[in-house]
């Protein structure tokens, strides 16, 4: 419970009153607007999504979806790193879970990782003049 925590206060920490704007706009349909107008915090909004059975310590699969759609890479990558260390959930397991969203997490690991030889594209030489 306490890496979990952690996480919520280091991705607090990590968004601005824009970014909130943003991801409550992101989560419009699942948050009533008089009830978005109320969050003025990260925190309160991390508290709306737990309340409402969106966000839990083994449950990130909303907030990986929303740090997504927000353009938000380096939280979701934050989120990625704590299922993956504090959860234990490998590469294998990801599959057979509801914990992960596997488009994102699999787009922001290739992202790090450097192409492979076959991955990369070589272009032909500019031609010669005459």
């Amino acid at each position: 419970m306490a890496e979990y925590s952690s996480l919520l206060s280091d991705l607090s920490e990590n968004i601005t009153n824009e970014d909130l704007e943003q991801l409550k706009s992101a989560c419009k349909e699942d948050i009533p607007e008089d009830q978005s107008n109320n969050i003025t915090s990260s925190k309160e909004w991390f508290s709306y999504l737990e309340k409402n059975d969106k966000l839990a310590q083994d449950n990130l699969s909303y907030i990986e979806h929303i740090f997504e759609i927000s353009r938000r890479p380096d939280l979701l990558t934050r989120v990625i790193e704590y299922r993956t260390k504090v959860l234990k959930i490998s590469e294998d397991d990801e599959i057979d879970t509801k914990l992960t969203r596997i488009p994102s997490a699999k787009k922001y690991k290739d992202i790090i990782r450097q192409p492979s030889e076959d991955e990369i594209i070589k272009l032909a030489p500019p031609p010669k003049k005459a």
